[in-house]
């Protein structure tokens, strides 16, 4: 599970191809442990299960049952708890990182862009998404991951530009994971000299603590949800590398200041770039459209 964020670790993780495509499930990534405490004070018993489990390209699993005996009377406390959310977390993003960096690599020998899309729910991802690959899908070779807890809703938006898609539903899972996307990207086979989008889970916390293998982050907000998300999340806007504010478009009508917002913003990070868009009229794009011209051209 995840400590972070409480992703449940019986969860099951679906990829699946949109409109009835192959589909299949994975475990998620993640540590077990379980631990049981026997004691009787005539003469201390102490009994550990420890299980581990990591899931990458093969799984380890270890046993241990150990039993201890003490002749004389004592007693003391087991304060484990804490310990062990703090070692779970740290093995966990230790092995997503690792994993990330195996993603990493098959992206620098296949010569593949990709980016890794974040967002709160609504902001427009999806919307940016179908635009985009209408517009320069004859131009450039694309191809996306979709993330969500459940539906293929978003697949199918992009499966009707005939771009090649998978969705992963991570169930309770809030965030993508680079085990996932690993498994993701042995279904849907970019191709070289390609960019691929990685739409995240709808979530401005939990997916800026895990690393994909992706060459940048791109943080989308929108005018209608506050100027000041920047401070509010502070963790995924210093992580990421472009912002994008979608639905300019509704600017007359919300109240929403972008000069805030970016002041904001470059409070927590001063390196972040800033893009102003319209997916739905359209303003914006073409200076969007040129940033993914010029990197897949040094790519």
């Amino acid at each position: 599970m995840c400590s972070t964020c409480g992703c449940g670790d019986s969860n099951k993780i679906e990829i699946k191809r949109p409109n009835g495509g192959n589909s299949f499930e994975i475990n998620p990534m993640g540590l077990k442990y379980d631990h049981q405490h026997d004691h009787s004070h005539d003469g201390h018993m102490h009994s550990h299960d420890h299980t581990h489990a990591v899931n990458s390209e093969h799984d380890h699993e270890h046993a241990h049952n150990h039993q201890h005996e003490h002749s004389h009377d004592h007693s003391h406390d087991h304060n484990h708890g804490r310990n062990n959310i703090i070692q779970l977390e740290t093995d966990i993003l230790s092995a997503n990182n690792l994993l990330a960096e195996r993603n990493r690599g098959y992206f620098e020998a296949k010569n593949i862009f990709a980016l890794n899309l974040v967002s709160s729910p609504g902001s427009g991802k999806t919307s940016i998404l179908e635009r985009t690959l209408t517009d320069l899908g004859q131009e450039i070779k694309f191809s996306v991951i979709e993330g969500d807890q459940q539906t293929t809703n978003d697949a199918d938006r992009i499966n009707a530009t005939k771009i090649p898609v998978v969705q992963i539903n991570t169930g309770q899972g809030c965030h993508l994971d680079s085990d996932m996307i690993y498994h993701g990207l042995k279904e849907l086979k970019p191709e070289d000299n390609s960019i691929l989008f990685i739409e995240n889970v709808g979530n401005l916390v939990c997916p800026a603590l895990f690393k994909l293998g992706e060459n940048l982050r791109v943080v989308i907000i929108s005018v209608t949800e506050g100027d000041d998300k920047p401070i509010k999340y502070p963790d995924m806007f210093a992580s990421s590398d472009i912002c994008i504010i979608n639905k300019i478009d509704l600017l007359p009508y919300v109240n929403f200041n972008v000069a805030k917002a970016k002041e904001y913003a470059l409070k927590v990070n001063h390196h972040l770039q800033f893009i102003e868009l319209s997916a739905t009229s359209g303003a914006g794009m073409e200076e969007w459209y040129n940033f993914l011209r010029k990197n897949i051209q040094s790519n």
